[in-house]
């Protein structure tokens, strides 16, 4: 269900904004799963499924668990709200990173998730939400694959991130986002995690070469 239209309010606000109750999901099992999950978090616009076919060909024998974003905003489904392209309501992102760390927690068990050997694979709207729960969530979020980053906190926190293994692919053609991933890299390196960051010829969009990377990242990953 979905709660009143919030009023929209400051610059760059949305004339709509709404926010389910809870995480509308959706689980797939392969016929032999390798004990592994990815956990997949959409872009602006996308929903749980948005992924899944990205994800298959990346680990055809992991269980994949799609989430759909909360927030509502002028018709598309994100992760947190929006004030301008690279401004973002910190309130909302901080209580959607909860949220979203709370229902993982409640949900894994009950769907023979097994958080340890979990990877996280988020794109643009996703991947920022799967940085900002590492950092105010740390030991949820142990290894991941980030798509299209930046960095969404504006004052964000320094836990320590030792044993965290994060993959940033950004694209060397995409001008509005590209530019803020080193700072992402720096902020979470600063913190303790081991980043590879890679930059591809793409732009915003993602396909088939970012599919390749992260499939060899997993591969010479040391197993979990």
């Amino acid at each position: 269900m979905l709660a009143a239209p919030a009023p929209a309010a400051g610059p760059g606000s949305a004339l709509s904004l709404a926010k389910s109750t809870d995480f509308v999901f959706e689980i797939i099992r392969p016929r032999k799963p390798d004990g592994r999950t990815m956990v997949l978090l959409h872009g602006s616009g996308g929903n749980e499924s948005s992924l899944v076919d990205l994800a298959a060909r990346i680990a055809p024998n992991a269980t994949l668990l799609g989430v759909r974003g909360r927030v509502v905003q002028d018709g598309r489904s994100r992760w947190y709200r929006r004030l301008s392209p690279v401004t973002f309501d910190q309130a909302d992102i901080r209580a959607e990173s909860e949220a979203f760390a709370g229902f993982l927690s409640r949900t894994a068990p009950g769907l023979g998730i097994d958080l340890d050997r979990t990877v996280f694979l988020g794109y643009s709207n996703g991947a920022n939400l799967i940085a900002a729960t590492a950092l105010l969530h740390p030991g949820l979020v142990r290894k991941a694959a980030l798509l299209r980053p930046m960095p969404v906190l504006d004052q964000p926190p320094m836990p320590p991130l030792a044993g965290a293994s994060l993959l940033m692919i950004a694209g060397e053609a995409d001008r509005t986002y590209a530019p803020f991933a080193p700072a992402l890299e720096h902020l979470l390196e600063s913190c303790g995690a081991v980043v590879d960051a890679r930059i591809i010829p793409s732009d915003h969009m993602i396909g088939e070469e970012d599919a390749r990377i992260v499939a060899e990242w997993l591969a010479a990953a040391p197993t979990q």
